[in-house]
C-alpha cells in the first residue's frame, strides 16, 4: 500500500523520513514521482495542483497537512465521495490559541501604546483596563475556536462565540447566523477570525462588521486573508475608531513587498505563523492522522463538502 505526499510548496526531505520511519509496512511516495497511481490508497496534500489527486483511482482518503481545506475546496475535480482529514491536534490546538491569546493580551495590556512610548522616551502610566471588561469575540467554534475560547475563560476574558449554526458552549454567549453576527461584534471588544474560508465567509470582516465594534476595538485574523476586506479596515484604523489589528493570514501570500498593511501604525503583520510548528511536530500529527485512518476506526475532523469545511 501507498500513501502519495503531494505538495506544491518544497517539503523538508526528513518529514518524509519520519513519516516512513514511524509507519512501516506503508511505501510513501512524493510527488510527482508518483509511479504506479493504482497502488495509491492514501495521499497527504497540501495545496495539490488542480485535477492531481482525482487521477487516484484507488483513493480511500485525503489526509490535509493544514486544519483549513481551502487549498483543496478550490479544485473542483476533487472526487468529493472521498473522505478529507483536516490536520487537528492538541498540539495546533494549544499552538493556534497560544498565539491568539498572545494578541489578546497584548490588546488589554495596552502593549502598542507603550512601545510608542519608548520610542519617544515616553515615562507615561496610563489606566489599565479592567479583564472583566474586556469581552472577546471568537468567530468560528469549530475544534480551535472552542479549544480559545476555552483558554480565554479560564484567564479571566468574557467571551462572545459566533457560528453559522448554534451551539452551545460552556460560559461562552454564543450568536449564530448573518443575523447574529453585527450583535455578536456590537458587544466585543477584540474579535478573533478562525472561519474556515467559504463564499459565504469571505470579505465578512468589512466596514459593516467593523462599525458595529466598540470605539478602540481590535482585530485578529489567522484564518485566511479573504476573510478581511483590506481597505475598509485600514479606514476604521486611520478614522480612530479601531486601536489596532494584527494579520498573520494575507491574499495573496507572501504579502507583496509594497503593500500598505507593512507600514501600517497599528497594524501588526505575521508571516502565517500563527499555527506553525516544528517538522517534526507536524509529521507527528500526520503520522497520527494516518494511523487512525489505517486502523478502520470512525474518522475525526471529516469535512463535510455541503457546509464547506
Amino acid at each position: 500500500m501507498s500513501v502519495l505526499v503531494i505538495s506544491t510548496d518544497k517539503l523538508p526531505t526528513k518529514l518524509i523520513e519520519l513519516f516512513a520511519s514511524q509507519v512501516p509496512g506503508v511505501e510513501f511516495r512524493l510527488w510527482p514521482d508518483i509511479g504506479d497511481p493504482q497502488a495509491i490508497e492514501y495521499a497527504l496534500a497540501w495545496k495539490p495542483p488542480p485535477g492531481e489527486l482525482a487521477k487516484l483511482p484507488k483513493l480511500k482518503a485525503i489526509l490535509s497537512f493544514a486544519a483549513g481545506v481551502d487549498h483543496l475546496a478550490s479544485d473542483t475535480a476533487l472526487p468529493r465521495h472521498i473522505p478529507v482529514v483536516r490536520a487537528v491536534s492538541e498540539a495546533s490546538r494549544l499552538t493556534m490559541s497560544g498565539f491568539c491569546i498572545s494578541q489578546v493580551l497584548r490588546y488589554h495590556h495596552r502593549l502598542a501604546l507603550y512601545e510608542s512610548f519608548q520610542r519617544q522616551g515616553i515615562w507615561k502610566q496610563v489606566p489599565p483596563r479592567d479583564m472583566t471588561e474586556t469581552r472577546v469575540a471568537v468567530l468560528g467554534m469549530g475544534v480551535l475556536g472552542a479549544d480559545l475560547a476555552a483558554r480565554l475563560q479560564a484567564l479571566g476574558f468574557a467571551v462572545n462565540g459566533w457560528a453559522r449554526s448554534f451551539r452551545a458552549f460552556d460560559g461562552v454567549t454564543m450568536f449564530s447566523g448573518a443575523d447574529g453576527l453585527l450583535p455578536c461584534l456590537a458587544s466585543s471588544n477584540v474579535v478573533v477570525c478562525l472561519l474556515p474560508l467559504t463564499p459565504q465567509t469571505h470579505g465578512i470582516l468589512d466596514a459593516k462588521a467593523f462599525a458595529a465594534m466598540p470605539k478602540d476595538g481590535y482585530v485578529v485574523n489567522v484564518a485566511r486573508g479573504g476573510h478581511v476586506v483590506v481597505p475598509d479596515l485600514i479606514a476604521a484604523l486611520d478614522s480612530g475608531h479601531l486601536e489596532g489589528a494584527t494579520l498573520d493570514v494575507f491574499e495573496p501570500e507572501p504579502l507583496p513587498a509594497d503593500s500598505a498593511l507593512w507600514r501600517h501604525p497599528k497594524i501588526v503583520v505575521t508571516p502565517h505563523t500563527s499555527g506553525r510548528m516544528t517538522n517534526q511536530r507536524v509529521a507527528l500529527n500526520i503520522v497520527a492522522m494516518l494511523r487512525e485512518v489505517l486502523s478502520g476506526q470512525p474518522l475525526n475532523n471529516v469535512v463535510d463538502w455541503a457546509k464547506g469545511y
